[in-house]
This record gives structure tokens, C-alpha cells and sequence, in this order.
């Protein structure tokens, strides 16, 4: 059995072989995919569904030699062929996403509709994407009046202009810079979005919605959620009882009860406990509720990166002189805090992905004005387009805030 087995000593004989028997897999299938032309159909049909996987893995098999010499090869053994598990699951990952290519390509792009102004235009077998044409405007400001879109659209390009400014200032005006964008441009933003002064006309938040609230909404939460849980996870590890069971039970209660049920009571249960003639409009309702709940997972995420810290730390920050906040605020929070970037980053991704959640109060941000869209009588049936419209919206944010908190792993990590 051994001279059968993959070697250095016949990989001369086994790597061709190997090689042509993956190519020749390979070929059938995307063959088969695209021009629906089956090379083994020659074969009884289940025996011919299956021969590119039974070939394939011969294929792998024969150029799974330890240690060829060959770099390439070896990473490839390595990472996806170590073993006949590995060979089996790697092209079946592969066939599925070839298989899925063409069906794919033909509902986006080929057989699709992009042009048009009602359902009607709609003729292929494909997508229709004339219905995210016509509601795009909808889809991200929601019923915001038309002649007043150009305040959203001042008050995030302003965000994003400062936003830059900031990664490029001078280390010494880049903390007010920071500062600023925390604390006083939300409030402006807002200002300018709602009106109301400065002879802005007042636009009510019931109005707002689309691609736009989810933005709002986000923004705010994760700015507030993060001090926030900041706090939470330090009064959790306080020596004082009080504190301690204080934030304990904050914490708890939040991470015990779903989101859509804190919704529901900040949106319809909080306002009959509020004294006769006291509004608070719902929207800050909303977003109290999503910053408190998130802020507790966000606790316990700190709280996770300060038990990861050897006391020594702490004992070397005590032996300076330092008190209490300057202790955690200059030296154990800056390395806690980046022990836990993954899963700070992870909180915040699950923040965004929960603010569709608001449409059970009646605020429509992007996934709530589609379910809207598509129950126009003129629009039945076009949900399919607008959920993947809102699916790739919410995969691009999310995947840019993954890669700059990777970014941001990379740049404080310590590792040598």
C-alpha cells in the first residue's frame, strides 16, 4: 500500500496525474454550469452527477505528498487538502459556488430589468431592479418631504468631511476634534435633519426613515452605548456593594429581556407612566432603549478585557500614586479595551443589524420602508429585490466596520 501512496519519490508520476484529474473536475463542472453541456454524460445519471467530485478527490489525493518541496503545493496540502475530509469538503465548497454562479449572474445581470418606471417593465425571469429605481429615494431618506432632502444629505456629508479631517489632523487637535464629534455634532445633525429654528422647516421624526434612521439610529447608539458600558463594567468590579449590585442589576435586566420587547415598552408602555402634558418624542425614546440594552452587552464585553489583565497592573498603577479613575483611565482601560476590540466590534455589528427591529413601533429605517414598498398594489411581489437591496446595504456597512476594526487590532496590538 505504501507504493500507492503519495511520495516524493513518485510525485514526479502522481503530481500530472493529480493535477489533471482536479483540471479535468474543474472543467465538467463549469461546463455543465454555463453552457449546460454534460463531458460524462456518457455515464449513468447518478454515477455522472457524482464523477467530477470522485475525480476530484483522486485528483487531491495524488498531489497530497508531505513535504514535496514545492511551496505552493504544500500550502495547498496544508490548508485544504491535509486530509480526505478536508479533499471532500474543499470541492464540494468549490462545485457549489460555481453551480451558484451562473443562476446568480443570470437574476442580477442578464435576464434582470434596469429600466422602466412601473411593474410592467418588469418582462424578464430575472430581477427587477426598475422597483429599487423608483423607490431609492424612499428607500433612503422614507417619507422625509422631498424639497428638504438636502438637509440630510449637508448634515452626513458634514459628519463624514469632519470624520476625515480627524484621521488626518495633528495629534494635538485631533482630541477636540473628537471631542467635538461626540458630544456637540450629533445634537447639531439633528438640529438641522428635524428643524424647526433658524428657518428650517420642522420635519416631525415620524417622517424619517430609510437608509438615512438607520444611520441616525446607529450613530447615536454607538456613541452613547460605548461610555456607557465603559461605566457599567467598572461599577460591576467595584469594591463599593451599592455600585456593584447596582450595575449588576442594570446589566441583567437588560441582557435578560429581547429588543423587541424593550422596544415595545419604550414605545408604548414608558408613555403612560409619564406625568399628564410630558412628551417625549418616540424616536429618543427608541434610541434610549437600544443604547441601554446594547450598552449592557457592551458592560460585560469591558468587563471581559478588565479580568483579562494580570493584577499586577493594577498593583504598578497604585504604586505611582495613581487614584482610582487615573489607575483605570490610564493604564488599565487602554490595554483592557484593546484585549476586546473583536468583541466590541462585534456589539456594534449587532447593533446595526438590530435597528430594523424599530419598525415594531412604527419607525421605518431602510428594511421597514421595503416591507412598506412592497405592499404598494402597484409594487406586489417585488420583495425578493428590495430584501437583497437591503442585504448587500447592510453587508457593505458592516464589512467596512469589520475591516477597520481589524485595522485597528493590528495597529495597537503589542505582539512581537
Amino acid at each position: 500500500m505504501n507504493t500507492l501512496k503519495p511520495s516524493k519519490q513518485n510525485i514526479k508520476t502522481y503530481l500530472p496525474a493529480g493535477i489533471f484529474l482536479i483540471v479535468f473536475s474543474f472543467l465538467d463542472v463549469i461546463i455543465n454550469s454555463f453552457f449546460q453541456i454534460n463531458l460524462v454524460g456518457f455515464f449513468p445519471g447518478i454515477i455522472s452527477y457524482f464523477f467530477p467530485l470522485i475525480i476530484g478527490f483522486i485528483g487531491l489525493y495524488l498531489i497530497r505528498v508531505e513535504f514535496s518541496g514545492i511551496r505552493s503545493l504544500d500550502i495547498l496540502n496544508k490548508n485544504i487538502n491535509s486530509n480526505n475530509f478536508n479533499a471532500v469538503l474543499t470541492l464540494l465548497t468549490i462545485f457549489i459556488i460555481v453551480k451558484s454562479i451562473s443562476p446568480l449572474i443570470n437574476w442580477f445581470f442578464l435576464e434582470a430589468n434596469f429600466i422602466g418606471n412601473s411593474k410592467e417593465d418588469c418582462t424578464g425571469d430575472g430581477a427587477c431592479w426598475v422597483f429599487i429605481k423608483v423607490w431609492f429615494r424612499r428607500l433612503i431618506y422614507g417619507m422625509y418631504p422631498d424639497p428638504e432632502q438636502w438637509r440630510i444629505n449637508i448634515a452626513f456629508l458634514s459628519l463624514f468631511t469632519l470624520v476625515g479631517i480627524t484621521f488626518f489632523a495633528p495629534a494635538k487637535i485631533k482630541k477636540y476634534f473628537i471631542l467635538f464629534l461626540i458630544f456637540v455634532y450629533p445634537f447639531i445633525g439633528i438640529k438641522l435633519i428635524g428643524g424647526g429654528n433658524f428657518g428650517l422647516t420642522y420635519v416631525e421624526t415620524a417622517a424619517w426613515g430609510g437608509l438615512s434612521l438607520t444611520f441616525i439610529i446607529s450613530a447615536f447608539a454607538i456613541i452613547f452605548c460605548f461610555p456607557i458600558g465603559v461605566f457599567l463594567a467598572l461599577g460591576r468590579r467595584s469594591d463599593l456593594p451599592a455600585i456593584k449590585y447596582i450595575s449588576i442589576g442594570f446589566i441583567e435586566l437588560w441582557r435578560g429581556v429581547p429588543l423587541i420587547t424593550v422596544l415595545f415598552m419604550a414605545s408604548v408602555m414608558f408613555p403612560m407612566f409619564l406625568p399628564d402634558g410630558t412628551f417625549i418624542d418616540k424616536l429618543i425614546r427608541v434610541l434610549f432603549a437600544i443604547t441601554m440594552f446594547e450598552a449592557a452587552y457592551m458592560a460585560e464585553v469591558v468587563r471581559g478585557g478588565l479580568q483579562a489583565l494580570p493584577k499586577g497592573q493594577y498593583e504598578a498603577a497604585r504604586s505611582l500614586g495613581m487614584g482610582y479613575w487615573r489607575m483605570n483611565f490610564l493604564i488599565i482601560l487602554p490595554q483592557a479595551l484593546k484585549l476586546v476590540i473583536p468583541g466590541i466590534a462585534n456589539t456594534l455589528l449587532a447593533l446595526v443589524k438590530d435597528t430594523p427591529l424599530i419598525f415594531v413601533v412604527g419607525l421605518m429605517e431602510l428594511a421597514g420602508m421595503i416591507r412598506l414598498a412592497k405592499t404598494n398594489p402597484n409594487w406586489l411581489g417585488m420583495a425578493m429585490e428590495g430584501y437583497v437591496f437591503a442585504g448587500l446595504v447592510f453587508w457593505i456597512i458592516c464589512y467596512a466596520m469589520s475591516r477597520y476594526s481589524q485595522n485597528l487590532e493590528k495597529r495597537l496590538s503589542t505582539e512581537r
